[in-house]
C-alpha cells in the first residue's frame, strides 16, 4: 500500500528529508512506499532508466560496477540515510545490489523531482549529501593510491563502526561485519588473503577481537584511527 509512517523511521533525523517540515514530509511520504530487498538482490541496475529513487531505511548497500575482463570493482557503500538514484541522469550508471537484508523508501523520479523543486531545503540537503559522497569518494581513492593495506583495513573497520552507533558522535565499540571478506577485499582493491592477514594481525596487537564468523569488537580506537591515518 503507497504511503510511509515517518514516525517509525529510523533515519527520520538524519535522511535528507530530515529538512523538510513535518506536514511537507508527510506530503511526501504519502507518494511513496517501502521495500525490502534481501541479500544479492539487485536494487537498481546499470543501464536501467532513472524512473525511480530511495532513501535507505535499514540494512547495507552496495554501488558497483563491472570491467572490461568482468571483475567487480564496490566504489562505495551506502548506509542507513543514505539516498540512491542519480539526480541528473536519464540512466542508472552503476549497480545497487543489497548487501544484507535492506529496506528502502522508494519514490517515483517524477514525484520526486517535483518536491525537489517545490522544496529548497529537500534540493540542498540532497546536493549536500551528493557534494560528502563525492569528497568520501575522492579522498578514498586518492588515500587508497598510498596507503598500507594495513590503514585500508583499519580505515575501513571505523567507518564501519560509525555506520553501526545511532550517535553520529562515537562509532559502535562491536557490531558486525555487513560483508563478507571477498566483498570486503574488492572494496579495499586487496587480496582475501591480504584482508585475513591484516584482520589476524590487528588482532594479535589488541586493537580488535573477532566474536564468530562476522562479530568484531574494537578495543582501541585511538591506535585503529593512527593506523588509518
Amino acid at each position: 500500500m503507497p504511503g510511509i509512517d515517518c514516525s517509525v523511521c529510523a533515519v527520520r533525523d538524519s535522511a535528507a528529508c530530515a529538512s523538510l517540515r513535518p506536514d511537507e514530509r508527510a506530503a511526501l511520504a504519502r507518494l511513496g512506499h517501502h521495500r525490502v530487498y534481501e541479500r544479492g538482490e539487485t536494487v537498481f541496475a546499470a543501464g536501467d532508466p532513472q524512473d525511480v529513487c530511495a532513501t535507505l531505511t535499514q540494512g547495507l548497500l552496495k554501488v558497483s560496477h563491472h570491467d572490461e575482463q568482468g571483475h567487480e570493482r564496490i566504489l562505495s557503500l551506502v548506509h542507513p540515510s543514505g539516498f540512491v538514484g542519480e539526480l541528473f541522469s536519464p540512466l542508472i550508471r552503476h549497480d545497487v545490489i543489497a548487501l544484507a537484508r535492506s529496506t528502502v523508501c522508494v519514490f517515483a523520479w517524477a514525484d520526486y523531482e517535483a518536491a525537489i523543486e517545490q522544496h529548497p531545503a529537500l534540493a540542498r540537503a540532497l546536493l549536500r549529501r551528493a557534494a560528502e559522497d563525492l569528497y568520501t569518494a575522492r579522498a578514498q581513492i586518492a588515500l587508497d593510491g598510498r596507503r598500507s593495506a594495513a590503514a585500508r583495513v583499519a580505515g575501513l573497520l571505523l567507518s564501519l563502526s560509525h555506520a553501526a552507533s545511532p550517535s553520529p558522535c562515537h562509532g559502535a565499540v562491536q557490531f558486525d561485519l555487513p560483508v563478507n571478506r571477498g566483498e570486503l577485499a574488492t572494496l579495499l582493491g586487496l587480496t582475501i588473503e591480504t584482508v585475513s592477514r591484516q584482520f589476524g594481525r590487528l588482532e594479535r596487537d589488541g586493537l580488535l577481537r573477532r566474536h564468530g564468523t562476522r562479530g568484531v569488537e574494537l578495543l582501541d580506537t585511538a591506535r585503529l584511527e593512527q593506523l588509518a591515518a
